[in-house]
């Protein structure tokens, strides 16, 4: 990093306008980084002057002694010096749980750093977008602390993610694309949502893709990113998904049909924008197969 004319003079200052948070920059210096200006090792209160040349060197990060390495499948789709996307499958966790603690998202991402030989205490993996356990797709994680700091501070509209669902129930003509502005909370202690006029608005716009009587196929866009929205929103206009008994659906397929098939976002280190896309995975695949087949199509 090259400082201009109108860059704050204060090295911690002008780290900061760069998009490094408080909390790296104290890393740094309390954890075995270096900050250099021109190649010598300066601390945060140096006074920098035009040209000078700014490396930052982040310090360790503290290694959760409780997060255990999983060493099963991780399907890597993109991958950068700074952030990992990851197709994750369903039933599986983004973060470890208290009843899920030795297999999520993390945990496999652990091992896949272990395998590369990268030292935990300076690449330690940070969920920047995430899914529901048994939504599948495309999830996002900064590779370290400067890497999700720089992505938290870019605005939620600044991230696109498009689900592709199956849903019970057909569309009428006039209703094949749409958006649905329903706010949303917490059912009492428990982990549904309904919608309630007390609670946070939450917009989803959706369009119907292809249907066969009693089906349909749906491309969804999250507008806002409420818990279950997706799947509290379809059952209030009728259309549960498939697999989704939590909020009344009475069929067999295994978990909600719902997959994160696509997500753009602008890269903070490099300013180009990110277009990633993947098929959906093959249980919803089938389960569209089989219903066109039962329908003759």
């Amino acid at each position: 990093m090259i400082v201009a004319k109108n860059d704050p003079g204060q090295l911690s200052h002008f780290l900061l306008k760069k998009g490094f948070s408080r909390r790296a920059v104290n890393n740094c210096k309390n954890h075995g980084g270096m900050m250099l200006v021109n190649h010598h090792r300066r601390n945060g209160s140096y006074r920098l002057k035009e040209g000078d040349v700014v490396h930052f060197l982040m310090g360790q990060e503290p290694v959760n002694p409780w997060l255990k390495v999983s060493r099963r499948p991780l399907d890597i789709v993109e991958e950068t010096a700074d952030y990992l996307v990851i197709n994750k499958p369903a039933g599986l966790l983004s973060i470890p749980s208290g009843f899920h603690a030795e297999d999520a998202v993390i945990n496999r991402v652990l091992a896949y750093f272990e395998k590369q030989g990268v030292n935990p205490a300076y690449v330690k993996p940070h969920i920047v977008t995430r899914l529901d356990q048994d939504t599948s797709g495309l999830v996002l994680l900064g590779k370290n602390a400067i890497a999700h700091d720089r992505f938290s501070k870019l605005g939620k509209d600044d991230f696109i993610k498009k689900y592709h669902a199956i849903v019970h129930g057909n569309f009428a003509e006039g209703d094949l694309s749409g958006l649905i502005d329903k706010p949303l909370a917490r059912v009492g202690d428990t982990v549904k949502r309904e919608v309630n006029p007390k609670g946070q608005r939450a917009l989803t716009e959706y369009r119907v893709l292809d249907q066969v009587p009693g089906a349909s196929l749906i491309e969804l866009r999250l507008l806002t990113g409420r818990t279950h929205q997706i799947r509290i929103h379809m059952a209030s206009i009728g259309h549960v998904l498939y697999g989704d008994d939590l909020y009344g659906a009475r069929d067999a397929f295994a978990r909600q049909a719902l997959n994160c098939f696509y997500l753009a976002f602008p890269n903070p280190f490099g300013g180009e924008e990110r277009e990633i896309e993947i098929p959906d995975p093959g249980d919803m695949q089938g389960l569209w197969r089989q219903l066109k087949q039962e329908a003759g199509k």
